[in-house]
């Protein structure tokens, strides 16, 4: 018995060791400074493909600099350039047994020009109302299909979104010109004719995610990954005299703590694993920045993802909480709690399923292909007023839960980033689209 009582001694000596290293060395007022320098007017929301998502990214850049983070392997600096073609659509008609489908009923992933009349090699396929329409058209997004897709109508409200979504433009990776997808709203009988007409403009242009490293000191070649998106919508309808949709929340936070966190661990300089600091571009079309990374990356390598989303508010279970999507997809969440006992933060389950949050976020890219990644949040995503508005500012924030979600977070991740905790693999997506 003698023996245990020191062994808990020593532990609770250990923790409080931890504990110390994060009070010290995670510095609010830099928080402060990261985010309110992200979510600046000046900034202009962040949008892909415009001067303010330019400037983020070298705010970002000399942030990693200053760190002393080391660029990826086969970079010379800190951004992953790449780039995507961006068409937006001109014309989409479409007649389903010689009748016109309503211009509200209808949209379409394609990055070329096409017409189809009762073309052979077109696929017909449903969306059921049992299915879960986020994850199925992300799949088809990923895919090389060329198929017209009939969407149950219970999935009206989020067709609708993703088809504004679409008419203000898409974004498609070069490789994707042989996917032409046509979603089409609604149930129709055994499909006897067909006809469909899309013309769009395209164009292709550059992207880049922001990634930096710390090589691991003992097992370089296990990689654990901290990311954030740093894009955002850019300007929106003015809503009292504003236009520019400031993200603060969404995802200044994240990208903040991402920076924050290799500040850290810089400054501790003890990681056994490789450590990959990396903002994501293009999250709020489609999660681009994440497919190109996680296309980038052996993913057999990659050991755990902490992608951060949206902390900037207490969550639905108060303060010193946060919730991890795909909680029981592997034990990622309970090395995490066991790693924070004798504090008072709790990681909890997501308690919005019918949100599919899990496939609304980067960590999605690296699931999908086995990777344990979560996303980590605290938003209350059901009843954020400010989400997706020019609302989103700093002043709506809550600094103190940022910062004692980022300790958390650095307390939390320890025994995965020293190498002493793997967490299981999570079911790969079979790519069937």
């Amino acid at each position: 018995m003698k023996k245990y009582i020191v062994l808990a001694a020593l532990l609770s000596v250990a923790f409080y060791g931890f504990a110390q290293d994060v009070n010290k060395l995670v510095d609010g007022a830099d928080v402060t400074r990261i985010i309110k320098t992200l979510s600046a007017d000046d900034m202009q929301g962040r949008a892909t493909f415009t001067p303010g998502i330019e400037k983020a990214a070298q705010f970002i850049e000399s942030e990693y600099k200053q760190t002393g983070l080391e660029p990826l392997k086969g970079n010379t600096g800190y951004r992953q350039n790449f780039s995507m073609v961006r068409s937006v659509p001109v014309k989409m008609q479409a007649t389903i047994n010689n009748g016109p489908v309503a211009t509200d009923d209808i949209f379409i992933a394609a990055s070329n020009s096409f017409n189809w009349v009762n073309n052979g090699n077109i696929t017909v396929e449903t969306i059921g109302a049992g299915k879960n329409f986020v994850q199925e058209y992300m799949g088809y997004m990923h895919g090389h299909k060329k198929a017209i897709v009939f969407v149950d109508s219970v999935f009206a409200p989020t067709f609708k979104r993703v088809r504004n979504r679409i008419l203000s433009g898409s974004v498609s990776f070069k490789s994707d010109t042989g996917r032409q997808v046509v979603f089409i709203l609604g149930k129709y009988n055994a499909l006897k004719a067909f006809e469909v007409n899309y013309t769009c403009d395209s164009k292709e242009l550059p992207l880049f995610n922001v990634a930096g490293m710390i090589p691991g000191k003992t097992k370089p070649n296990e990689y654990v990954v901290f990311s954030g998106h740093y894009d955002h919508l850019g300007i929106l309808k003015p809503m009292e005299g504003d236009s520019i949709a400031n993200g603060a929340d969404d995802d200044a936070s994240g990208t903040t703590a991402v920076i924050t966190l290799a500040k850290y661990y810089k400054k501790l300089n003890n990681n056994a694993r490789t450590l990959i600091f990396v903002a994501f571009t293009a999250e709020e079309i489609g999660e681009y920045g994440s497919q190109y990374f996680a296309k980038s990356v052996d993913p057999d390598k990659v050991v755990a993802m902490f992608n951060i989303e949206m902390i900037g508010k207490a969550s639905k279970f108060g303060e010193n909480s946060a919730f991890i999507t795909g909680y029981d997809r592997s034990d990622f969440g309970h090395i995490l709690q066991k790693n924070l006992v004798g504090t008072s933060f709790q990681f909890y389950p997501d308690p919005y399923p019918a949100q599919d949050l899990f496939y609304r976020s980067d960590n999605a890219s690296l699931a999908e292909v086995g990777v344990p990644a979560h996303t980590i949040s605290t938003d209350q995503i059901d009843i954020d007023k400010y989400y997706h508005t020019v609302k989103d500012e700093f002043s709506t924030l809550d600094m103190a839960n940022i910062i004692a979600t980022i300790k958390a977070i650095a307390l939390s991740s320890r025994t995965i980033v020293s190498g002493v905790d793997t967490p299981t693999r999570v079911a790969k997506v079979e790519a069937d689209k």
